[in-house]
């Protein structure tokens, strides 16, 4: 319990403004110590998500791109933390009433007045706070999309697409969901913690990307680029840290330590798992193996499905959510091979159809009375209420961030392959020699195998051409 008297705060909430004078006020009266410390701590499990992102992506890829795909997560969390503080809070969470329905304003440019005045998010908590907060999810979002540029994405045009992206993709779409201005927030649009400006744009800008990009060297349209993840124990690291930062993630997304962050917390862990063995169950009627990625990747899929009902949903649904998450995305995951783009880390199965999935269901199992755990939050709810209308306010909202990220991402590609210095694509031969080296000149390991060459082995009669044929790895130069 507070040790000091929680008041009101009585400055204006329309406009940006600093709150009330330190030096003459108590600050910190209108607000309770334990919202402080849930979301101050919330706020460091989801910075935890990043790297947690980099090793998840380094296991999966090849020997000769896992540093770089570690590098790019964590440049991820240094250019959004500086374009957050320059306009990206503002042009997301302006206080202003008078704002567009798309985008915000500069009225809190370089974080000015921001300080002491209710959140747009929440009356509960200071705009400093929400600040913090919200800008770790600004930060895990382009380090999400980025790894479409494993194996042949050049650094420095990615550092340049992250400021940019995050600008004029992530800024506008996580305004319209979550700001009251916002024409989906709105329309009636739910999205707890990042349904669609998390995880559908992450996962279109990474098919965009990697449109953009072109295939790889090697690439066929039947089997890919097959060759196995170079380390299962960083998938297995990279899915614990997310594991864990996904509680900061959803369960701070209820903005206070109250029941509904609890809830949040509690169906998260309900879908994580039963996505987890739903996934491996699938691997397991092809393969008859156990698979340690399968079921990594299974988790992913059950918590990015319940991201954007976490606060909205009673639990059994939660089952529900992470059964239809790990199906769906795990055949999603052949997407790429009828559309044709190869996009090596799966982003848009996971994340972009993963999305998609939590938003239609949260339609359906949205119930009035769970939002209310908090004591404030009044929706109509989802089919379990009759109000049937939820789902296509939910599916509006998904296409429109979906088509939106696509656009501009391949918009943002062209322009910066125009521009000298800039494209995107690095050169065969330093595709062939690898990103660590020629791109950082460091290694993820101590030893550097100069090069593997393994033949087709026969399995069942039949040349392996895939992994799932093959107890070895393709040719590989690492």
């Amino acid at each position: 319990m507070s040790s000091y008297k929680v008041s009101e705060y009585a400055g204006p909430t329309e406009m940006a403004h600093e709150g009330v004078n330190p030096l003459l006020e108590d600050i910190n009266a209108p607000y309770s110590a334990g919202d402080f410390a849930w979301i101050m701590t919330c706020a460091g499990l989801v910075l935890l998500m990043v790297p947690g992102v980099g090793f998840f992506y380094s296991g999966l890829a090849r020997r000769k791109s896992a540093l770089a795909l570690i590098w790019l997560s964590l440049m991820s969390i240094a250019v959004v933390g500086f374009q957050w503080f320059f306009w990206g809070y503002s042009l997301t969470f302006t206080h202003n009433t008078d704002a567009s329905p798309f985008i915000g304003d500069l009225s809190n440019f370089g974080l000015m007045k921001v300080l002491g005045q209710p959140s747009v998010g929440s009356s509960k908590i200071p705009d400093v706070l929400f600040c913090l907060y919200q800008g770790m999810f600004a930060a895990i979002t382009p380090a999400l999309a980025i790894g479409a540029a494993a194996d042949r994405g050049r650094m420095l045009p990615a550092i340049v697409f992250i400021f940019i992206w995050a600008t004029i993709v992530y800024d506008p779409i996580a305004y319209w969901t979550w700001n009251p201005n916002g024409w989906s927030f709105v329309m009636g649009g739910l999205d707890f913690a990042g349904g669609t400006p998390v995880h559908i744009s992450s996962g279109a800008a990474a098919l965009a990307y990697s449109l953009m990009l072109g295939k790889r060297t090697g690439y066929n349209k039947v089997n890919g680029l097959p060759y196995r993840p170079h380390n299962v124990t960083h998938v297995v690291l990279g899915t614990v840290f997310l594991w864990v930062g996904w509680f900061g993630f959803n369960g701070g997304s209820a903005l206070a330590a109250n029941t509904r962050a609890v809830m949040a917390c509690l169906v998260t862990q309900i879908s994580a798992c039963v996505g987890g063995f739903t996934w491996c169950l699938l691997d397991y009627r092809l393969e008859k193996k156990w698979s340690t990625v399968g079921f990594c990747s299974g988790v992913i899929a059950g918590l990015v499905a319940i991201t954007p009902a976490a606060g909205y949903v009673p639990p059994w649904s939660a089952v529900i959510f992470g059964v239809c998450g790990g199906i769906i995305c795990n055949f999603a995951t052949k997407l790429k091979f009828l559309i044709g783009i190869d996009e090596p880390l799966d982003v848009f199965a996971e994340h972009g159809v993963g999305g998609i999935v939590g938003n239609l269901l949260t339609g359906i199992f949205a119930a009035d009375y769970i939002a209310a755990l908090d004591g404030a939050t009044a929706i109509d709810g989802g089919w379990v209420n009759q109000n049937y209308i939820q789902l296509g306010y939910q599916l509006a909202d998904s296409v429109a961030g979906f088509a939106y990220s696509f656009v501009m991402t391949c918009l943002i590609c062209f322009v910066l392959n125009l521009i000298p210095g800039l494209s995107l694509r690095v050169s065969p031969e330093v595709e062939e020699i690898g990103l660590d080296d020629a791109e950082l000149g460091e290694f993820a390991y101590d030893y550097v195998e100069l090069s593997r060459h393994v033949n087709d082995v026969l399995v069942g009669g039949s040349a392996a051409g895939s992994v799932k044929e093959s107890n070895e790895a393709p040719t590989e130069k690492v």
